[in-house]
């Protein structure tokens, strides 16, 4: 009797489409959504990658223009109307708040380092949304995505001691497909968020250097402006 049991387990397709296409349309629901949240998730951390490479690469050169010894002003000129890096915008911010504070006699209207300081700001704060947008989602996903998997398991189960009562029977070939079932939602939770809370570690930490790097040079240009107009 055991053996036919393990006989018949042995014909049933364990393939994992072949499980997808068995489950019950809950559990369906469940290995999709986790499927979808895994592709976006590793849609965002490619992207990140490719972002953070190249601002990483355009702060570097604008840096290096920047401690040239250029004039300010010719350095601005050649920024044009659309800066490429996060460094390059929050400049440009900087000095076009710097052109804007003077009236037509030549004098700098009063209050002119307060409003620069302000407008560094908010460059820094458009840039610190740029760099962090998406990473909300790969927290979710690694946060909930467990779970998710976990509803799915349970409820597979459920269908599949559900299975043995209206059978009547317990052996392997009625057990073994619902228990598979079930725990394929589980893997494909974990699958989902083991790479979601790793990669966002690694790129909040780089969209933090980022973020601080940008402060360090605003303050590092709010400081030159500062001796500029003292003098």
């Amino acid at each position: 009797m055991e053996a036919e049991a393990l006989g018949a387990a042995a014909e049933i397709d364990f393939s994992m489409l072949t499980l997808f296409l068995r489950a019950t349309l809950t559990v369906k629901i469940v290995m999709l959504i986790l499927i979808f949240a895994s592709v976006w998730s590793w849609s965002i951390i490619i992207q990140k990658f490719i972002n953070y490479k190249k601002a990483k690469e355009e702060t570097a050169m604008f840096d290096r223009a920047f401690w040239s010894g250029e004039p300010l002003d010719k350095l601005y000129e050649r920024t044009g109307s659309e800066p490429k890096g996060g460094s390059e915008r929050i400049f440009a911010s900087a000095m076009g708040e710097w052109h804007r504070s003077y009236r037509q006699d030549g004098e700098l209207i009063a209050g002119v380092q307060q409003r620069i300081d302000r407008s560094m700001d908010v460059a820094i704060a458009r840039e610190s949304e740029k760099l962090n947008n998406g990473l909300t989602f790969l927290a979710t996903v690694g946060s909930i995505a467990p779970f998710v998997g976990l509803f799915g398991t349970v409820w597979g189960i459920k269908n599949a001691f559900e299975e043995i009562a209206i059978q009547q029977n317990t052996n392997l070939a009625v057990v073994a497909p619902g228990i598979a079932e079930a725990l394929v939602a589980t893997a494909l939770g974990l699958l989902a968020a083991i790479p979601a809370v790793i990669f966002y570690n690694k790129l909040s930490a780089d969209a933090d250097k980022l973020i601080g790097d940008y402060d360090s040079f605003a303050d590092e240009f709010a400081t030159i402006l500062s001796r500029q107009l003292d003098s």
